[in-house]
């Protein structure tokens, strides 16, 4: 789905879960891969508060595998401008929900010198494609 640009940023797949449906199940997915959510951002909310502007649903969430980060921070502290992951779920026109992880291949991969950081991303975007697999499309 998407461009080239949206694709080389992360995977995205539309799902045939409602975006509450979606909400319910994300953590669970994620839990069963490692990863906690350290951090949630609701930028519907966020921007009614802030703008005075509707949005659609749309939620950005920080997950992160502990022992993953642990490894990524050893092998270079500056990672941590990297970390968490992002996650994404927003409700698209159609009522359906859309669900995005970032490709650690981009981010870790990308600006690590070691092929341990390389490594790490391998395995962050593997569990992360399991995230987006475990939700019906």
């Amino acid at each position: 789905m998407g461009s080239e640009t949206e694709q080389a940023r992360g995977q995205w797949k539309s799902s045939s879960l409602s975006y509450e449906e979606a909400l319910s199940r994300l953590p669970a997915a994620l839990e069963k891969e490692g990863f906690g959510i350290i951090t949630q951002i609701d930028i519907q909310k966020t921007f009614e508060a802030k703008l005075g502007v509707a949005f659609r649903r749309y939620r950005i969430f920080g997950a992160c595998n502990p022992s993953f980060a642990h490894t990524a921070l050893q092998q270079d502290p500056r990672i941590g401008l990297l970390l968490p992951c992002n996650v994404v779920l927003y409700e698209a026109d159609d009522g359906n929900a859309v669900v995005g992880v970032i490709d650690p291949m981009q981010t870790l991969g990308a600006h690590g010198e070691s092929n341990a950081l390389a490594g790490v991303a391998r395995d962050v975007g593997a569990r992360l494609e399991r995230v987006l697999a475990a939700l019906p499309s």
